[in-house]
């Protein structure tokens, strides 16, 4: 056909390949988006199809990662991991907290009983549907054939040899999953899964319901050991009245060891929850913090660490904070007038 020995303008990627102009004609090279021939400089790895817009990379073409049956029995690990850890908090407080708060008063133990099994209940669905469900796949999109193929159709696409198809700028492969995810932000191991377009939203559910969890935790496991724990005796009757910083808390510090030996299990178990919950407040604030600031600039992890601050880069907007949680359009609406007005 001779539409298929046509050659087309190409556009060189990278600083190592250089001008096109005088050296073109040493090479002929196949573009895998639309099939026509294209004459390059013989040094020219990295190059882009003036026809399809398919953008071919040599060095990565071929390149198959092993290991990923390691990388998956990995990620079954550490989802194992997880849920036995958030099943023996459940378990370990409804153990130790529900029996005080019970003789306390049943009305506030019914009540605790009721928000701990809503909360137990929304953090296991929603770490469940992030990390059962598929990250997100890209459209199947046509290419390999002139005819098909029309002018621009595959604007800055990348071809993926694991899978042996098509990528477009906003998917990436991950070599844990195996597979390419549209808007892939990052894989993460503890829920064994990436986090892409189709479970992004159920992920930020997970880390706020248990961060919610987790501060619920601590506070009624201290209110709990208020009424549990063997009080504080101070060592030879010391008195802290006119005692400098350093002294009261040196003593009560020692008055505190003392009343660790007269702890029982329960008193133990309390102590442990509470510097656990605490410990995971503190990663994931830290992490809810970082993926909350990447949804406001409309980008994602990965998209972030690309020089040109991501593909398709949105502006920073609490809109892009709205539109991700599906949030009603009129919303949307009043924060533009109002940023309109705070403009004038």
């Amino acid at each position: 056909m001779e539409n298929r020995s046509k050659l087309v303008d190409i556009e060189m990627l990278g600083s190592e390949v250089g001008n096109v102009g005088p050296s073109i004609g040493e090479k002929e090279r196949i573009c895998w988006g639309c099939g026509l021939r294209l004459l390059l400089p013989s040094n020219a790895h990295v190059f882009k199809c003036g026809w399809c817009g398919a953008i071919t990379n040599e060095r990565l073409l071929g390149h198959d990662h092993g290991g990923l049956w390691w990388r998956r029995w990995r990620d079954r690990c550490f989802v194992f991991i997880v849920c036995s850890f958030m099943s023996l908090i459940i378990c370990a407080g409804v153990w130790s907290v529900c029996p005080v708060i019970f003789s306390i008063s049943n009305f506030w133990g019914i009540f605790h009983s009721g928000i701990t099994l809503i909360l137990a209940v929304t953090t296991f669905t929603t770490y469940s549907r992030a990390a059962f469900r598929c990250a997100g796949t890209q459209p199947d999109v046509q290419w390999g054939s002139y005819p098909l193929v029309g002018r621009g159709d595959l604007e800055d696409f990348t071809f993926c040899s694991s899978c042996s198809k098509a990528k477009s700028p906003r998917t990436h492969h991950c070599r844990s999953c195996g597979m390419c995810i549209l808007d892939m932000d990052h894989h993460c191991p503890f829920i064994g899964n990436c986090v892409g377009a189709a479970n992004h939203r159920p992920f930020i559910g997970f880390l706020i319901s248990t961060i919610v969890s987790t501060i619920y935790v601590a506070v009624m496991c201290g209110y709990a050991g208020l009424h549990t724990w063997p009080r504080l005796k101070l060592l030879n009757g010391v008195s802290l009245r006119n005692a400098s910083a350093f002294h009261v808390i040196r003593e009560i510090f020692l008055a505190t060891l003392s009343s660790a030996f007269l702890m029982s299990t329960q008193d133990i178990v309390l102590v442990y929850l509470i510097i656990a919950s605490i410990s995971v407040q503190i990663g994931l604030v830290v992490l809810l913090w970082q993926q909350l600031l990447f949804i406001y600039k409309g980008q994602t992890y990965l998209s972030s660490l690309s020089l040109n601050g991501g593909d398709g880069a949105k502006e920073s907007d609490c809109r892009n904070i709205l539109s991700f949680f599906g949030c009603p359009n009129a919303f949307s609406r009043y924060l533009s007038i109002s940023r309109k007005r705070h403009k004038w």
